[in-house]
């Protein structure tokens, strides 16, 4: 699929990411309010989308380890930022879950809160990935989760997770799909990145695109 923007990656911005993103990374804190993020003095990325989706792993995926997010089979674990800090020089973070479904109202309301203030309020932000189940799109919920990104001018880019659970042209469907559907959303970065966390499919072009935004 031809690019929108630029040429894609090249064998050396991958080969720099793979390296980039094989150097130290630690879990730093989790933050539940505003006043208690880290100084803002780093690049950072964040991951949304809803429970489930595969957050957890992919973030574990990116950085070659497994158990550095915390997966959970209860949807809605993460209630918290979780930051981690890779090779002293950017930040992954990791949003709260959307659409739980074994908490109330009032608690998930709590957690969402948070993370649209994370958004509306980080300077040092450069791009949200929101990830998308490849085996079912996108969703009300997340075309919500979109309209709160552009509501806040934050960029924003889809990462479809678990596409090694259906076929390449079913994949290429997806993606073509998807891309129509954020054409017109003013904070949406013009393209879809494919991946499995379990395969390796896509990572080295996610490591590169969070390079290439956090450090270029």
């Amino acid at each position: 699929m031809t690019d929108p923007i630029e040429p894609l990656y090249s064998d050396e911005e991958i080969e720099a990411a793979r390296v980039l993103f094989a150097q130290p990374v630690s879990f730093m804190m989790g933050a539940v309010r505003m006043d208690g993020l880290p100084p803002a003095d780093l690049p950072e990325v964040a991951f949304a989308g809803r429970s489930n989706v595969g957050k957890s792993s992919l973030i574990n995926g990116l950085v070659g380890q497994k158990y550095l997010a915390r997966a959970s089979n209860e949807p809605g674990r993460t209630r918290e930022l979780n930051f981690f800090l890779l090779a002293e020089q950017l930040r992954l973070v990791d949003l709260p879950g959307y659409g739980f479904a074994r908490v109330s109202r009032t608690t998930a309301s709590k957690f969402q809160d948070l993370g649209r203030q994370f958004l509306r309020g980080r300077p040092n932000l450069k791009r949200v990935y929101l990830l998308i189940d490849a085996r079912h799109g996108l969703k009300k919920v997340d075309a919500e989760a979109m309209d709160a990104l552009d509501i806040s001018a934050v960029s924003y880019q889809i990462v479809l997770t678990k596409a090694d659970k259906i076929k390449p042209p079913e994949v290429d469907k997806v993606v073509a799909d998807t891309l129509k559907a954020i054409a017109k959303r003013p904070a949406a970065f013009p393209r879809v990145i494919a991946t499995s966390s379990e395969k390796g499919l896509g990572l080295p072009e996610l490591r590169a695109e969070i390079a290439r935004t956090c450090l270029s």
